[in-house]
Parts: structure tokens; sequence; C-alpha cells
């Protein structure tokens, strides 16, 4: 029992790793209905912003590295504002191939970036002292960080969900999102609105390397691994679905936990098996919109 409720808990930590690489994808895509490639590539911005960052500020409390992660969600955000106008408001009027192909160099851009300004080295993040040690969950002692990325996963899905359902800037985003022209009759400004959508979701990839960038090597490639699994839960999920997306990015846990706990020696396979046997049976997702 209590090697199954590791299993458990390592699956909840990997869905909620996923699901906060999603997050901003997620949104990007429900608004502006282009497949971001560079999203990786931004999130790994993040991460090495918060290497820099905190090894600058000494920072190792909880709170610092909090805090930490909120300057390079800011850093991140201000970078998609510059995306959004001079690259996304371009690629509105042409066809999803062109859409592709400028994200994807996007990516290579961020990886050369990288490359210059911290190296190709591995590098690491040491954990604020509260998250360094364990908690005793009755029989089962969880690591402290594996929990934090629980929590936090829960928390970021919490509030987007808030924000878009309950919120007059979710309609207005959800207006924007199903008809941008029946909402700027009304009134709207979908311009406003298609931008600071934007920022929202490359701060929520700065957020998503900040705060993953302690159980993660930072090289040059994380951007492309983390973007594949998070891709698959956006399909899964249904694209463009904020719900869709955490309820794939826990199932997808889940699964590639338990199945790599019986077939260690081919770690990850069941995430594959598990997304194109959802896509087989439900083709178009488990939800669908932007919700």
């Amino acid at each position: 029992m209590d090697q199954i409720a590791l299993t458990l808990l390592n699956g909840l930590s990997w869905g909620m790793t996923v699901f906060l690489t999603a997050a901003g994808l997620s949104l990007v895509f429900g608004i502006l209905h282009v497949l971001n490639f560079s999203h990786g590539g931004f999130l790994m911005i993040g991460a090495y912003l918060s290497y820099t960052i905190g090894a600058a500020l000494q920072a190792d409390s909880l709170w610092q590295f909090l805090l930490v992660a909120l300057a390079c969600a800011v850093a991140v955000g201000l970078l998609g504002a510059a995306v959004e106008r001079f690259v996304f408001r371009r690629l509105q009027r042409v066809s999803e191939a062109y859409s592709l192909i400028a994200t994807y160099a996007l990516l290579i851009l961020c990886q050369g970036v990288v490359k210059v300004v911290w190296g190709i080295d591995f590098l690491s993040v040491a954990p604020p002292v509260e998250l360094g040690g364990a908690v005793a969950l009755g029989d089962v002692v969880a690591p402290s960080f594996v929990l934090f990325v629980i929590a936090c996963g829960v928390a970021v899905f919490a509030v987007m969900d808030a924000v878009l359902l309950r919120t007059e800037v979710g309609k207005r985003v959800q207006s924007v999102a199903i008809d941008p022209w029946m909402a700027g009759l009304v009134g709207i400004n979908v311009n406003a609105v298609l931008s600071w959508t934007v920022v929202c979701g490359f701060a929520l990839a700065g957020l998503a390397g900040a705060l993953l960038s302690v159980n993660q090597s930072l090289s040059p490639s994380m951007g492309s691994a983390l973007i594949i699994q998070a891709f698959g839960a956006l399909i899964v999920g249904g694209l463009g679905n904020i719900r869709g997306a955490f309820l794939a990015s826990v199932l997808l846990g889940l699964v590639t936990s338990f199945g790599d706990s019986f077939v260690p020696d081919v770690p990850g396979l069941f995430f594959f098996v598990a997304l194109a046997a959802i896509l087989l049976i439900r083709p178009q997702g488990l939800m669908r919109g932007l919700r």
C-alpha cells in the first residue's frame, strides 16, 4: 500500500508538472488558436532567470523562492508582449502552417539565447530550505517538493478557472475566443484582450519554469522535452480547454506513473499509449472550449 501511495503521489506530481507547463499554452491557443511551440522555450528562459536571480539574491527560503518565481513571470510576460506585437499579430492573417513554423523558429531562438547567455552545461537550482525535506502522511513519507508542485498546480488551475468563469474579464476573454467580430460589435476591445491574454500565457510559462526549476536539470533542451508532454495534455483535454488540460494532465500523470512502476525498463511508454488510446476513443478531446 505504501508503494501504491508513493506511485500515486509521483503521478500527481508529474501531472501537475505537465499542467503548469500546459496552462499558458492552453490559454494562448484558446484565444488565438495558435499552437505555440515557443512556449517551452520561454518556460526554459523562466527557469534560467530563476537560477540567475536566485543566485544573485542568495534566495534560500520559500518566500524568496516564490518572489523570484513571480519576478520571472513578469519578465517572461514582458517578452510575451513583444512576441505578441511583432510575431503573433502578424500571424493572424496567415495560414496555420506559417504559425507553426514561426513559433518553432522562436523555440530555436530561445535555445540559442540560452546557449549564448548561460552556456550548454547542465545547471541546477537548490530547493528552498523548507522544501528540502519530507512530510509523513501516515505510513508514507512524501518529499516536500512533490507536495509543493501538486499544490502549485492545483492553485494555478483554481485561479485560472475562477477568473475565466466567474469574472467580467473571463467573460470578455471567452467572448473574443468564440467570436471576435461579434465581441468587437458589442464594445469589447478585441486587440487589448488578445494582447493581455498572450502576456498572461507567457507569464504562466515564466512562472512554471521558475517553480519547476528545482526538480529539472536546466539545459538548452529543457523546453523541448516539456513541451511535448504539455501538447499531449492539451490535445487529450481538448484544445484550448483549461479544465480539460487539468484533467488530462492528472490522468496522463497517473497512467505514466503506474505504468513506469510496472514496466520500469521503458519509462514514459504508457504516456504515449494512453495518449493514443484516448484519442482513438475520443478524438475531439475530453472537453471543448476555453473553460
